[in-house]
């Protein structure tokens, strides 16, 4: 296979911190910051320090550091369950909200860039591939279906 997207990730990298850098510095966030807080607006069903570490595969350290600093600025807040005290869980708080709006639009930018010039169903057919392609990876290392 000689897809230089699919062979060298390091192209998408490229292009997403491209996107996303004049909201890191427009916002005064790290890049860590802003990943997490785009990943708890984008993925609400994972609100536990340890799906962003596990699905975003960020370090402990990165996501305890980021995630203190983000509460401390009014961000997020931690609350436990009632049925479980041991997990935090995470919410986004409205000063959040500028930041994500921002990130979300970085974001759409990035997906029109990788979508340029590809016919509507040209797009259906990478993105049926795509998800065949990582279900045979989630398969392969029993991960299955996730959250």
């Amino acid at each position: 296979m000689n897809a230089d997207l699919l062979t060298n990730p390091m192209l998408l990298k490229r292009l997403y911190d491209e996107q996303l850098r004049p909201v890191t510095q427009r916002c005064g966030l790290t890049r860590v910051e802003l990943d997490i807080l785009l990943f708890l607006a984008n993925n609400p069903s994972y609100d536990t320090a340890r799906d962003i570490v596990h699905v975003r595969m960020l370090s402990k350290s990165q996501v305890s550091a980021s995630l203190d600093a983000l509460a401390a600025r009014g961000m997020l807040r931690a609350y436990h369950s009632a049925d479980n005290r041991k997990v935090a869980h995470l919410t986004l708080l409205p000063p959040s909200a500028d930041a994500v709006e921002q990130g979300r639009r970085a974001q759409q930018r990035f997906q029109e860039v990788l979508r340029q010039g590809i016919a509507p169903e040209e797009l259906r057919r990478v993105e049926r591939t795509v998800a065949q392609m990582t279900e045979n990876i989630r398969a392969y290392l029993g991960e299955g279906e996730r959250k």
